[in-house]
């Protein structure tokens, strides 16, 4: 597992909202699902974002053609999701709505879910623990391992602990309701099952308040912040700020 450690703790209210209970009821409209990489590179004084490619490179700003030195080359931001199901050993939020369920703007709940070694997402819901191969495709992704520790054992280990986690009776269809009044359901399943490890691993556990806001909250942000830029430049065709 990563090291995770918080001085202060922050209180989750502002993620709180966004989680469901097991997938309820989204309200989107008009965020395009399909989102691309952004280009950004600085012209005219400002920092400008585009969907254009280099080559042939406009700037919106001036209408003139970008020429740029190689320290000046633009830079193309990546779009901050990625298949929960290509991402083992995770921790995983994602949406129904895909990508546009992350905007800010958008009413929308959230649900959460842990990945195995293969990419089958295990997450509480409503009917007890689901395992799914598909259905997580647009994620943001929290990796819980350390890179370098991808023996075949470790993957093994932590495939079988999450397999006898899930069939805790405590996280049964029945209990649902009961876990959905103390707030946990999703979140409270992958939570305790990361400090289930962590005290298997003779780690000291961590609380919802401190991994929300070291792990989540940030990426939660960023993702927001990506997509508020882009819907600016699919309406606009560019978004800039002042250097």
């Amino acid at each position: 597992m990563v090291q995770m450690s918080c001085d202060v703790l922050q209180i989750q209210q502002w993620l709180r909202p966004y989680l469901s209970p097991g997938f309820l009821s989204v309200h989107l409209s008009g965020v395009p699902m399909e989102i691309r990489d952004l280009l950004r590179f600085r012209h005219c004084g400002r920092t400008v974002y585009t969907l254009d490619g280099p080559a042939g490179l406009w700037c919106p700003v001036c209408g003139l053609a970008v020429r740029l030195g190689l320290m000046e080359a633009p830079v193309r931001i990546q779009i901050p999701v990625g298949d929960g199901h290509r991402a083992a050993c995770c921790f995983l939020i994602t949406s129904r709505h895909g990508v546009a369920g992350f905007s800010e703007e958008k009413e929308s709940e959230l649900h959460v879910g842990i990945s195995n070694s293969e990419g089958v997402v295990f997450s509480y819901t409503e009917s007890g623990v689901q395992c799914q191969q598909q259905g997580w495709e647009q994620s943001i992704i929290v990796p819980l391992t350390d890179p370098s520790n991808d023996s075949l054992s470790f993957r093994k280990l932590w495939d079988k602990q999450l397999e006898t986690y899930s069939h805790l009776n405590t996280w049964t269809a029945d209990r649902f309701q009961e876990e959905r009044e103390f707030g946990s359901c999703c979140y409270g399943f992958a939570l305790s099952f990361i400090n289930h490890v962590m005290r298997a691993e003779g780690r000291q556990t961590i609380s919802s308040e401190c991994f929300t806001s070291q792990y989540i909250l940030p990426r939660m942000e960023m993702t927001s912040r990506y997509l508020s830029v882009y819907q600016h430049v699919r309406q606009h065709g560019h978004y800039s700020t002042a250097e």
